[in-house]
């Protein structure tokens, strides 16, 4: 039976070295919690479902994702005490899913933006992961994230 791998230079071992190590670096850091992480701000808007939101930079399209379109994004999110619990920006990677895949939070919010706008969101608990929580989110925690939409489709 032949080996799947046979050898590997000493370059090419160090070099993937590298890039794990700056891989798990990046993905390990953490970005500072907005200032207004704790509450949505006087001057965000609040949906009738309780999703608040605040433009943080306009975008250039004009097309909104429906709920069963599949959208590219950056983002990070908090919990209210400042806590990071996620981020594709410090991944460095955009994540892509169907906007019908995730929390209703995102699903609504990301519904009002168009392409190369960034927004900030304030889901309550309701709209994110309820009293169950996640693994690093408590149960009933109001979620905060900006999110950058990158492309719709």
């Amino acid at each position: 039976m032949m080996p799947l791998i046979r050898e590997i230079s000493p370059e090419l071992l160090a070099a993937s070295l590298v890039v794990i190590v700056f891989g798990a670096a990046a993905a390990a850091q953490s970005l500072p919690a907005p200032d207004d992480v704790a509450a949505p701000p006087a001057d965000a808007e609040t949906t009738a479902s309780g999703l608040a939101h605040k433009l943080l930079e306009a975008g250039t399209g004009t097309q909104h994702p429906s709920a069963s379109d599949y959208v590219v994004v950056h983002y990070s999110g908090w919990l209210t005490d400042g806590t990071m619990f996620d981020s594709s920006v410090t991944r460095g990677q955009p994540a892509r899913f169907p906007l019908n895949g995730v929390i209703s939070g995102w699903t609504e919010g990301l519904q009002l933006m168009v392409p190369g706008e960034k927004r900030r969101f304030w889901i309550p608990a309701n709209l994110g992961y309820g009293s169950g929580g996640r693994p690093g989110i408590p149960g009933n925690s109001m979620l905060v994230f900006d999110v950058e939409l990158r492309s719709i489709g």
